[in-house]
């Protein structure tokens, strides 16, 4: 059965927000042998529920609805979730379905910028619908936006906080961004504490929302959050 949709003060809160009451926690971090080699790890790790892939991942409560919604950031798990397995960052349901296989992703676009090939991101997809609501409902988004269909979207890496190897302290930013962007194959992976998912997108084709929400024949919304 599909969790009803939670609102905020008349406000329909994505599937992605993290609310005020699912803020991470921190753990003392230590020095462990990995299958590969050395790495990074909690102390008290339980790594069937900290890590991914082999990725140590953020610890984050799991509380949906408590608290307050915070818009600007989003949810570790369900980030993760909703984007390896193609779930509407909006509503959570699955975003599969279309006649033509691709997904719909919509991003912000300072100075109108497009959508890439092969562009690396942490954002999930949307449907069609949610996409219409988010555009003029989301302030980050309003008049700022990019839409585009993807054909094929790998998992690229990680976003998260590097640590020093040495000392196990994070290290600083390479860019202005409080997450950085570690490939599969970089050897910073094993020293990240990850708080998202990425991936590359390709086969992109930039499209006009409000031409695509006016040929869309799917159901009037995503199958919801499960």
């Amino acid at each position: 059965m599909s969790a009803a949709v939670l609102t905020f003060r008349g406000l329909q809160v994505p599937y992605v927000v993290p609310w005020t009451g699912e803020k991470p926690f921190t753990s003392p971090l230590v020095l462990q042998r990995g299958p590969r080699g050395p790495r990074i790890g909690y102390k008290d790790e339980n790594p069937a529920a900290d890590r991914h892939d082999g990725v140590l991942y953020v610890r984050q409560p799991i509380a949906p609805g408590l608290g307050r919604p915070d818009f600007p950031n989003m949810h570790s798990r369900r980030q993760l979730r909703a984007v390896k397995h193609m779930r509407c960052q909006v509503r959570g349901g699955s975003t599969f379905g279309r006649s033509d296989e691709r997904h719909l992703f919509l991003m912000r676009a300072p100075g109108g910028r497009p959508i890439a090939e092969g562009e690396k991101t942490t954002a999930a997809p949307v449907c069609v619908p949610c996409a219409v609501e988010a555009v003029n409902a989301c302030p980050h988004l309003r008049g700022s936006y990019a839409a585009a269909l993807v054909g094929y979207y790998p998992s690229w890496g990680v976003a998260g906080v590097v640590y020093d190897p040495s000392t196990l302290q994070p290290l600083p930013s390479e860019t202005d961004e409080p997450l950085e962007y570690v490939a599969h194959d970089d050897p910073r992976l094993p020293w990240t504490v990850a708080a998202r998912y990425a991936i590359s997108l390709h086969d992109v084709t930039p499209v006009d929302l409000a031409d695509l929400a006016s040929l869309e024949t799917a159901p009037a919304v995503c199958e919801g959050r499960r």
